[in-house]
């Protein structure tokens, strides 16, 4: 596969997609090494193709799409985001981000696509290895998500995901001005 044909093999997979494909994946599906698709996505990110690079791989937006999706203000202390995120993933929901706003640095908002215990169990491991540390931490505990339910229950997944979260006293008032903001 010539490189032209490549990248259009690499977005078409992209948009078949029900989610992030790692590079590892899409470099045995177009039979390339895993360097090859980091500089493809480079070219095509080069020519206007909004791909995010997530913890599960290269996902675009459309791939986030088919379901509907609320955001909350939640805050708990940093050794609580398992017991938190396990409560949105339990019930059927998926954490997409997770956003603060920090005083000096404005907004900051990572891509999380956690969607199962699994995607849970992976970001918890890396938070314990002290390769980092929750965002909720230079925040007091407060943050954001923007949470994604699918089908045609989706609406009461998320009334019922916010109801968790609020039973287990994570649930944060909204503030006015937040609203726009995130």
């Amino acid at each position: 596969m010539k490189g032209e044909e490549r990248r259009a093999f690499l977005l078409r997979s992209l948009q078949e997609a029900h989610g992030p494909l790692t590079g590892s994946d899409l470099a045995s599906m177009s039979g390339v090494s895993r360097q090859v698709i980091v500089q493809d996505i480079a070219l095509l990110r080069g020519q206007g193709v909004d791909i995010t690079a997530t913890r599960s791989g290269y996902a675009l937006p459309s791939s986030f799409d088919g379901g509907e999706v609320r955001l909350v203000k939640v805050r708990h202390a940093p050794e609580q985001a398992e017991e938190e995120m396990l409560a949105v993933v339990d019930l059927g929901g998926a954490l997409l981000d997770v956003a603060v706003n920090h005083r000096a640095y404005g907004k900051l908002t990572a891509t999380l696509d956690v969607r199962s215990r699994r995607d849970v169990a992976r970001f918890m491991e890396d938070i314990r290895s002290g390769k980092s540390s929750p965002l909720c931490a230079v925040t007091s505990g407060y943050h954001f998500h923007h949470i994604a339910a699918y089908g045609p229950d989706a609406s009461c997944v998320l009334d019922e995901i916010e109801k968790v979260l609020g039973e287990k006293g994570f649930l944060a008032e909204m503030l006015p001005y937040e609203v726009g903001q995130i």
